[in-house]
């Protein structure tokens, strides 16, 4: 199915009238002579938030990789946060860092707002080099929205709905931040997020130079195999003394707190941070509408996990029953399938209440709340996160007074350093099916097309594969079950030798760079991309480097950085971070070492043992183009070269979800009509009030920047106020088909009321929109009746 990228798909008049004075803004700023202007600010930054959330219900949600994930609700939606960081004196010279509540960037997706950003901007202000759009990796949100066949088969393809929402919410995102744009100051600190991870492949891990992790051995986890450092970038006003706008955290952990057997659509660990940061600093803001922005990025994410208790086998009846699994294999029995890791707070998920219990969402809010904890720390903010409110953090008088404070020069950890220097990017397209460079010792080697391992159906303790897959599975080809060495020859096209061997010793199952049809399976064209804002560089990686392939990319970039004059020597000056899942999905990033002992990760490799250093050759090269004294203006500044981009696959894209036929209300009902309503007596916090209402497919209209569920109070004047939406961790919707031939659906809307409620009259309101027979779609309202919370 093909899907134009038209203005009046993006665009709505407003919008339109938007876009037009966004444009003479620009023009305005790249006419000004800034530097003679008297501003305090370095840079220019704007910073926006919008809406994204796709089909909430009869969706395969991303991540997981699980036909029996179809999503049948909301509890969070999804947002995409836009940054954007210019140089007063050259507006040209900028980036816009967008970091989306989707688990991974996308070729297509890139590919088409590239396009929409040049209708709306022009082809100079926000194009391939500057633009990166980045996942927070969560694995609990829309799917169908990659343009590849392999990330699509659980998915049933594309999906449209989804695709569609993603691209109006990013551009939305980046209007408002393009609107923003102001003259401010960066400040940059580093922290810790103490436990916001644990390893689940420390086999392989360990299989890495014992020298070489003994360098970091304190970096956090066992025996340093984790990075709980993090870094943080903050967007502040023109004048020290001005409340700052937000920021940007760089903190390497998976998107998998909430389980594979969730059905709810949310923004997992890192959405739940950032909606803990921002409404923390305006708590009477409803979600998506601050002007405050946390942006919580994900790092080397490849062999992290915040199932920080470890792995255990969940195993009824036998007597390995609640021990951890066996270790390379994460095996319970010889089967992958009962082997689980287990959330900080994995006793309250399972006593969790009847809403969201058993699923993962008290470990979500934790490890969101320490990754905070973490960003404050970095920033030199005194409090922490605590559970003694909705938002989960302390607020009032005390965030607003801390975000006046002024910007600490004293340095150090839990001190912030100011931000000097220019904006420079540097991108290329690299195809990694056969990338040619020397190694260290002067050996000629390759890369590899696209393949992946047997361990990659195995899964991970975070989300088990199928059949009798396991990691650490590195028998070579032929030694495999014999009955999948006959089914994957079927699957995709059997490897030659000569793939066989560059991929070794990775036993081959899906032989992707070689599966072309219907389209393309896995990607070979991939963005490799870094940001420079000063002493800072962001190092923009297309999939999910481990911890130690991380460092290594991370500390080679940076010794060049320094060699080529750059940077000084000194490590107070510089801060290199990675960026990961970004642009395109490459899947995982190993060391050699790691490869070699293909559990998950080195199985989920695609491009072989070599890719790692492929990425540093790459990346080490570019690192020129981040110069100071890099001539020509803006977009047309010397990039490093390239290959040509990756083909477009979306016009090819098979989509198997049909539209919504119709809705119908049962007999002698109406849409919106309470069928189960609220009780008469009062409630109290902690307990949970509930209505159920005549539904209607919420396919027919995602209400993006808007919302299905609102709680509302009645205030003094007599007046209904809305309190919660349904971007409120204590709010639940749930859709659920009742006859699929009768076109008849019921929705049941709850609030968990949280400790700091006033006392007062509420009532529970349910926005639906039906479409009848003939496709017109009639939005209605429900209304429970009212109740007491005392």
């Amino acid at each position: 199915m093909h899907i134009p990228l038209l203005s009046s798909l993006l665009l709505s008049p407003l919008d339109a009238l938007h876009s037009l004075s966004h444009q003479l803004v620009y023009a305005l700023f790249a006419s000004t002579p800034f530097v003679s202007q008297p501003m305090t600010g370095e840079y220019l930054l704007g910073l926006g938030i919008a809406d994204i959330t796709g089909p909430v219900v009869e969706t395969n949600m991303m991540g997981y990789a699980s036909l029996a994930q179809t999503a049948t609700g909301l509890h969070m939606r999804q947002r995409a946060r836009a940054f954007i960081v210019a140089e007063v004196a050259s507006p040209a010279d900028r980036i816009l860092f967008i970091n989306a509540d989707i688990a991974m960037g996308d070729s297509g997706v890139r590919r088409a707002l590239l396009a929409a950003l040049a209708e709306e901007y022009g082809e100079g202000t926000y194009h391939a080099g500057n633009v990166a759009l980045v996942g927070t990796h969560q694995h609990s949100g829309v799917g169908g929205y990659l343009e590849n066949l392999l990330p699509q088969i659980t998915s049933r393809g594309l999906h449209p709905q989804t695709l569609s929402a993603i691209l109006s919410g990013t551009l939305l995102a980046t209007r408002r931040a393009h609107a923003s744009l102001a003259p401010g100051s960066l400040a940059l600190g580093t922290g810790r997020v103490e436990n916001g991870s644990i390893n689940r492949s420390p086999t392989a891990y360990r299989a890495n130079p014992a020298a070489e992790r003994a360098r970091y051995s304190d970096a956090g986890g066992e025996d340093g195999d984790q990075e709980w450092g993090v870094g943080v970038l903050r967007f502040g006003g023109a004048a020290e003394d001005e409340a700052e706008r937000g920021f940007l955290s760089f903190f390497g952990v998976h998107g998998t707190s909430i389980y594979e057997n969730n059905t709810l659509i949310s923004g997992d660990n890192k959405g739940m941070a950032a909606y803990l940061y921002e409404s923390s600093i305006e708590p009477h803001a409803m979600p998506g509408n601050t002007t405050y922005v946390a942006g919580f990025v994900q790092g080397a994410v490849g062999d992290t996990s915040p199932n920080t208790l470890g792995a255990f086998c969940e195993s009824p009846g036998q007597p390995y029953d609640g021990l951890p699994c066996v270790a390379n294999s994460s095996t319970c029995g010889g089967r992958a399938q009962e082997c689980h890791g287990r959330g900080p707070l994995f006793d309250k998920d399972l006593a969790g209440s009847g809403e969201l219990g058993g699923w993962g969402f008290e470990s979500n809010t934790e490890v969101g709340r320490r990754q905070v904890a973490g960003v404050r720390g970095a920033m030199g903010f005194s409090g922490s996160a605590s559970a003694s409110s909705d938002s989960g953090l302390q607020q009032g008088p005390t965030a607003k007074t801390e975000l006046k404070a002024k910007v600490k020069r004293q340095g150090g950890k839990g001190g912030m350093q100011p931000v000097h220097g220019p904006v420079r990017s540097a991108h290329a397209y690299v195809d990694m099916s056969g990338y040619e460079f020397s190694l260290a010792n002067g050996t000629r080697v390759r890369t590899c097309p696209a393949a992946m391992g047997f361990s990659f159906a195995g899964g991970t303790t975070d989300g088990p594969g199928a059949f009798d897959f396991v990691q650490g599975d590195n028998k070579t080809e032929g030694e495999q079950n014999p009955f999948w060495e006959l089914v994957k020859v079927f699957i995709t096209p059997p490897p030659s030798k000569e793939q066989a061997a560059c991929q070794a010793p990775k036993p081959i199952l899906l032989n992707t760079g070689f599966a072309h049809r219907p389209y393309e399976w896995a990607p070979s064209t991939v963005d490799v991309q870094m940001f420079r804002v000063g002493n800072f560089v962001m190092v923009i990686v297309p999939g999910e480097p481990t911890t130690m392939a991380g460092r290594r990319l991370r500390e080679t970039i940076h010794a060049r950085l320094v060699s080529s004059g750059i940077f000084g020597d000194q490590d107070d000056e510089t801060h290199v971070v990675i960026v990961g899942t970004a642009n395109t999905y490459a899947h995982y990033v190993t060391t050699r070492e790691e490869y070699a002992v293909q559990r998950y990760e080195g199985a989920s490799t695609l491009f072989g043992p070599h890719t790692l250093e492929a990425y540093i050759d790459k990346y080490t090269s570019m690192v020129p183009f981040l110069a100071n004294g890099v001539q020509g203006p803006g977009w047309e500044r010397p990039q490093p070269p390239s290959d040509a981009p990756p083909k477009e696959q979306i016009s090819k894209a098979i989509s198997m979800q049909t539209d919504v036929k119709f809705d119908a209300a049962p007999f002698r009902k109406q849409f919106g009509q309470a069928v189960e309503d609220v009780r008469s007596e009062p409630y109290r916090a902690g307990e949970t009030v509930w209505a159920r209402f005549v539904g209607a497919n919420p396919r027919n209209n995602l209400r993006l920047e808007g919302t299905f569920i609102a709680v509302e109070r009645l205030d003094a004047a007599g007046t209904w106020v809305m309190v919660k939406s349904d971007s409120h961790p204590s709010t639940v919707y749930r859709w659920k088909r009742e006859s699929t031939i009768l076109g008849t659906s019921s929705v049941r809307i709850s609030w968990t009321i949280e400790s700091n409620t006033p006392a007062g009259i509420y009532r529970l309101r349910y926005f639906g929109d039906s479409k009848s027979l003939g496709g017109k779609i009639s939005a209605f309202v429900g209304t429970s009746g009212n109740f007491t919370v005392g």
